[in-house]
């Protein structure tokens, strides 16, 4: 368990880097993209929500003499759908955009953490 919360930690700090630093740089630039880093962004919401269950579910689970694997298991297949789903369209319109030159000014940073003392 403790793998899968490291996992959404990360993956909630990478969806902040995004909201935070690459979707409003890319605004500036690409402002024909709103509607879709708007849905973007309420994906980021939904899986946030999810991620919020699944570790109140865990942590009540831990405390429990018959863990409630069976409701983390629907809250993990429901993370599952929203990801593939918001990875494969992000991956089609924000990479496209990116590949057509948005000059990094340190979002990068926000969302890859490359830089050490980041994250």
């Amino acid at each position: 368990m403790t793998h899968c919360l490291a996992f959404c930690a990360a993956l909630t700090s990478h969806h902040q880097g995004e909201d935070a630093g690459m979707f409003d740089r890319l605004l500036d630039e690409r402002p024909d993209l709103a509607a879709t880093i708007a849905k973007l962004v309420e994906d980021h919401g939904l899986i946030t929500s999810i991620l919020s269950r699944v570790g109140r579910l865990a942590a009540e689970a831990a405390h429990s003499q018959d863990p409630a694997l069976e409701v983390i298991g629907r809250e993990l297949d429901g993370l599952t759908a929203i990801m593939e789903s918001h990875f494969n369209y992000e991956e089609r319109v924000i990479s496209a955009a990116l590949d057509e030159g948005v000059a990094d000014t340190g979002w990068s940073d926000l969302v890859f953490r490359f830089r050490a003392g980041t994250g």
